[in-house]
């Protein structure tokens, strides 16, 4: 089975797989009610399909690793997979800040962080959640994907992934450029949590939804609006 077809199937998994995590680690911990992560409408956060398929690539390549004690081996490349993870969000963290002035997480305030988008203590799960994938999920995937090389008739499920993908990335594209252009005009970084539990809760008083969180009855203008007098007030009273 190609490469292309590997990773394509890894990055499917790995987004469906992330965006249940994050919505139960939302219900459960951070902010106590059901949320859709991210900045796409379904349930997919690409950060987490290319985490997996960095923790497939660098699990595949354990051998190229210097040889010695097995359990520092093993250390050294759950190291090198927080690492690996962690520079991918800073990536995308900063693309994210300099292209269209949103900030899809923060980290600022917890220690060490750098400009909020990375910080030991999440580097650290990282390092965890690698530790978990190569003992309990890793040897799964290799199943799968022996299973899937022997049945290609049911990659056309990736397929149609991709194609709801695409269609949602283009739908979600186009309600960050308005942010971004809103952003750009009031210089200002949006918080995506925090103005979708703005939109949600203060701004329109009603209960949340859960898809298309940023669809709104007002006007998007109109609500990023009284989102930034409220910002700018927070921060007066901040100084």
């Amino acid at each position: 089975m190609s490469i292309a077809l590997i990773l394509a199937f890894l990055f499917a998994v790995g987004g469906l797989s992330g965006w249940v995590l994050e919505v139960f680690y939302r219900r459960y911990v951070s902010q106590k009610h059901w949320v859709n992560p991210g900045f796409l409408t379904g349930p997919c956060l690409p950060l987490y399909g290319w985490s997996l398929c960095i923790l497939y690539l660098l699990a595949q390549a354990e051998q190229e690793l210097p040889d010695g004690v097995p359990a520092l081996r093993k250390l050294l490349l759950f190291l090198l997979m927080a690492a690996a993870i962690t520079a991918l969000e800073f990536t995308v963290g900063e693309i994210m800040l300099h292209t269209v002035h949103i900030r899809l997480w923060d980290y600022t305030g917890r220690f060490g962080n750098i400009r909020g988008i990375i910080c030991p203590q999440y580097s650290f799960y990282w390092m965890l959640l690698s530790a978990v994938y190569y003992f309990f999920i890793h040897p799964h995937i290799l199943n799968a994907l022996e299973w899937l090389s022997q049945n290609l008739a049911f990659s056309f499920g990736i397929g149609f992934f991709y194609g709801i993908l695409v269609v949602d990335t283009a739908y979600s594209a186009q309600i960050m450029q308005k942010i971004r252009r809103f952003a750009a005009e009031q210089q200002i970084v949006v918080r995506l949590e925090a103005l979708r539990e703005e939109l949600n809760y203060n701004l329109q008083q009603r209960r949340p939804r859960f898809l298309l969180s940023l669809k709104t009855e007002r006007p998007l203008p109109e609500l990023l609006a009284e989102y930034a007098r409220k910002l700018r007030e927070i921060q007066r009273r901040r100084r």
